[in-house]
């Protein structure tokens, strides 16, 4: 079980870097690449079968109000990039709240991945 969760950390980090990757990549002419949507899916994915593998982890001591708050910006991120990804395949422009809002939202998940203990 150890080694399954650890897998879905590592997919969980790569979608990560996939949405704040590209939107480093793009700060100056702000947009939302089709990456970044698979990266939220990514993470929302992993983060949905990482909480239902807690249960079953030896000693896990699961946070369920940080997970929670972190499920919906994962969500708002995902919704975001779904936008912004339809917007710039379909020529339309990808407004910069929209853009920094995906890259941003991401950033702030992992900081309360990492900082809220």
């Amino acid at each position: 079980m150890t080694i399954l969760y650890s897998i879905l950390v590592f997919l969980h980090v790569v979608g990560a870097a996939m949405i704040v990757g590209y939107w480093i990549a793009t700060m100056r002419e702000p947009t939302v690449h089709p990456r970044q949507r698979d990266g939220a899916f990514l993470q929302l994915l992993t983060g949905i079968a990482m909480m239902g593998l807690l249960p079953f982890m030896p000693d896990a001591d699961p946070n369920y109000a940080k997970l929670g708050i972190k499920f919906v910006i994962a969500i708002v991120v995902a919704v975001l990039a779904v936008i912004g990804a339809r917007k710039a395949k379909n020529g339309q422009p990808v407004s910069t709240g929209l853009a920094h809002g995906v890259g941003g939202l991401a950033l702030v998940n992992i900081a309360l991945a990492t900082l809220w203990q």
